[in-house]
């Protein structure tokens, strides 16, 4: 029987019967075939999502892979069959910020699968087709479930429009930090520095392309064109901005606790420093990732280190939170 994961409130979850729902006009069904958890899962698990960003009970699930199985009026029927993911935002199409790109700044108000409306942790997994992006038809699914916070980073990199030649950094070792430095090699840095707190992520830093790799306790050098901060605390944002050269560019991806002191705002404008913000990834952003992704630019597999059955939701949300540095992507396979 096909089953999916439910969380009636902070801390209590049920695996349930999943009954298909049959795609309606402009929707299409899809076959999901795995799922990825993040710390913005464990949030919802935890309670400790912020009043509006989660709407209980929910299934939840917005990093995700699948095969498009049904699709209804309005929809070419071309899609079924192919290989997709999604973007998660359910943005009005409408209002001014939309109009303009930035979808993730609708101002209709927030909505996002796995969070408000139900998400991937289920068989199947119903949603308007203009959020589904085709992925080549020999792409693998398993790493393409990590294309949502691959997305996140795409944002950041075009954002940071690093050019050829510019020495750039990365602050953060975690998944979005090893797609940054994906992102940003395949722009041809001149330098490419990954800072971190975990030593043993050096080799795969490198692997990926980055030419250096020091600790945070380490001596820092400075002068970089660009840097890219995607570990999330308040101290990261500090020494990614301590690494720009004047007039730099700067993008934030990590959402520190609430209340976490920032950036000195003298240092900022006397440095003219040029500061940007990632929430979620815009249509652009995403048509970026498949596009690297699909010329083999961008390579998930390595990150992914834990393959369970989605029954084994409570475990996977342990591991994630566990800080033990053998778990890397967690995902579930329903």
């Amino acid at each position: 029987m096909s089953t999916a994961v439910v969380v009636d409130r902070p801390g209590e979850h049920r695996l349930v019967p999943h009954e298909p729902v049959r795609p309606a006009a402009g929707e299409a069904l899809v076959r999901v075939h795995a799922v990825g958890i993040c710390g913005s899962d464990r949030e919802v698990y935890q309670g400790n999502r912020p009043e509006g960003y989660v709407r209980y009970p929910l299934t939840p699930g917005h990093e995700w892979s699948g095969t498009v199985e049904e699709v209804g009026a309005g929809v070419p029927a071309t899609l079924t069959g192919r290989k997709v993911v999604g973007e998660g935002f359910r943005n009005c199409q409408v209002c001014d910020r939309c109009h303009a790109g930035e979808t993730t700044l609708c101002t209709a108000g927030y909505e996002e699968t796995g969070f408000t409306v139900p998400g991937a942790m289920a068989a199947t997994l119903t949603l308007p087709a203009r959020l589904l992006h085709v992925l080549p038809d020999a792409a693998d699914l398993t790493a393409a479930a990590l294309l949502e916070p691959a997305a996140c980073v795409a944002a950041a990199a075009l954002k940071a429009n690093a050019l050829p030649g510019e020495r750039v950094a990365v602050v953060g070792t975690g998944t979005l930090g090893m797609f940054a430095v994906q992102f940003l090699r395949a722009g041809s840095p001149a330098e490419l520095l990954v800072v971190g707190t975990r030593p043993d992520r050096a080799a795969l830093a490198k692997e990926f392309g980055a030419t250096g790799f020091r600790t945070r306790d380490e001596e820092l050098p400075g002068g970089f064109d660009v840097v890219v901060e995607t570990a999330g605390s308040a101290s990261a944002a500090r020494t990614a901005a301590s690494l720009l050269r004047r007039g730099g560019r700067l993008v934030l991806t990590g959402i520190p606790a609430p209340g976490a002191e920032g950036l000195d705002p003298t240092d900022l404008v006397v440095r003219q420093l040029e500061v940007h913000t990632v929430f979620g990834a815009p249509p652009e952003a995403w048509a970026h990732t498949v596009r690297v992704f699909g010329a083999g630019l961008l390579n998930p597999t390595p990150l992914v280190t834990h393959e369970l059955p989605l029954a084994a939701f409570a475990e996977a949300i342990e591991l994630v939170g566990s800080g033990d540095p053998e778990v890397g992507k967690v995902l579930l396979k329903p």
